[in-house]
């Protein structure tokens, strides 16, 4: 009796020897599995932290570059629009003041503010120089006409007007165009002779444009 009462005494620590054994046994089997899923764990956590930040990135650059390409493409379409308006408004101030247009006979008509300006065709004549010595006049002679029915009398009259002009130059000696009082008389004459030409329609002034003597 007494030999398996010590044997049954033997047996617990052994049992107990056992326990300990395989419940370390346990905890070690549980650290070892608890070991992996920590490191897949933090391997996750790596990867987001790597892949967050660069998505961030990627996105907002995509949404600058969004922004650049339509901004940049409304500016060019506002600035073609203000170009394309901006060259409507100066068609129209052209259109409102027209250039010098060719008229009948050589002329050059060109509207003014409340008067029409008609450029004569170039004159050039033999007039006296000095010591009887012969001498050339160049001319260029613009007539201010007071309307349009003037203009029309007076581009179809350019043949007579000439002959008046040529007429009365011929006779003239270089002492006669010196100075400004020279011009001054020069004009007047003009003014008498394109008038009597054109009468009962009349310009208001001859100016010359270029008066060369050699």
């Amino acid at each position: 009796m007494f030999g398996k009462k010590k044997k049954k005494k033997d047996e617990a620590p052994e049992a107990e020897a056992e326990g300990a054994a395989r419940a370390a046994e346990g905890g070690e089997g549980a650290e070892g599995e608890a070991a992996p899923a920590k490191k897949k764990l933090s391997g996750k956590k790596l990867v987001l932290f790597i892949i967050l930040p660069a998505l961030l990135v990627l996105g907002a650059g995509g949404g600058a570059a969004f922004m650049l390409l339509s901004g940049g493409g409304g500016g060019e379409q506002h600035a073609a629009a203000d170009t394309g308006s901006h060259g409507k408004s100066k068609g129209g101030h052209g259109a409102e003041e027209a250039g010098p247009t060719p008229g009948p006979n050589g002329t050059t008509i060109s509207p003014g503010e409340g008067v029409v300006f008609v450029s004569m065709p170039e004159i050039l004549v033999n007039i006296t120089g000095p010591d009887g010595r012969p001498a050339y006049l160049k001319l260029r002679l613009t007539l201010e006409a007071p309307d349009q029915a003037t203009v029309t009398t007076l581009t179809a009259s350019v043949p007579r007007i000439s002959d008046q002009f040529n007429g009365f130059l011929r006779e003239l000696r270089t002492d006669d165009l010196a100075g400004s009082a020279g011009a001054y008389r020069l004009r007047l004459e003009l003014l008498r002779r394109v008038n009597l030409a054109i009468a009962p329609a009349h310009v208001n002034a001859v100016l010359i444009e270029e008066m060369l003597v050699q």
